[in-house]
């Protein structure tokens, strides 16, 4: 998928990316304020959650459920120094099972993710529009 898009298409995208990936981990490249955070709201509300979904930006990772009873994990390290931070919270654990792991800024972990990821790469547009380029 590589398309453009605005925030009133951005459950057409979420639909997409859900029917297209093969593997349940997905990588969001993009600067700041380009709608990672958006679009992983997005997803969740598709999948079922009903939880309030925020960037866990301090927490590292945020947990939620969802209506069948699966669990999806969203992690920001943007404020990730280093690569250990992420093995000692256990990254491993997380992202070596069968539940839906979404991640921003994976650049700052990018020896520790599964080869076997979607890479989700955000750009924001002259026109106010934003680009996306899904990559497995």
């Amino acid at each position: 998928m590589n398309k453009n898009y605005s925030l009133k298409n951005l459950s057409e995208i979420a639909s997409e990316i859900i029917a297209s990936t093969k593997n349940k981990t997905l990588l969001l490249y993009g600067e700041m304020g380009v709608g990672k955070t958006t679009l992983i709201k997005e997803i969740c509300s598709q999948l079922g959650v009903f939880d309030t979904i925020s960037s866990p930006t301090f927490s590292l990772v945020n947990e939620y459920q969802t209506s069948k009873n699966e669990t999806i994990f969203h992690f920001d390290f943007y404020r990730i120094e280093d690569e250990e931070e992420a093995l000692d919270m256990g990254i491993e654990e997380y992202l070596y099972n069968d539940n839906w792991c979404l991640i921003e800024w994976p650049e700052n972990v990018e020896n520790l993710l599964p080869l076997e990821s979607v890479e989700i790469h955000l750009s924001t547009l002259e026109n106010g529009q934003r680009n996306i380029k899904l990559t497995s």
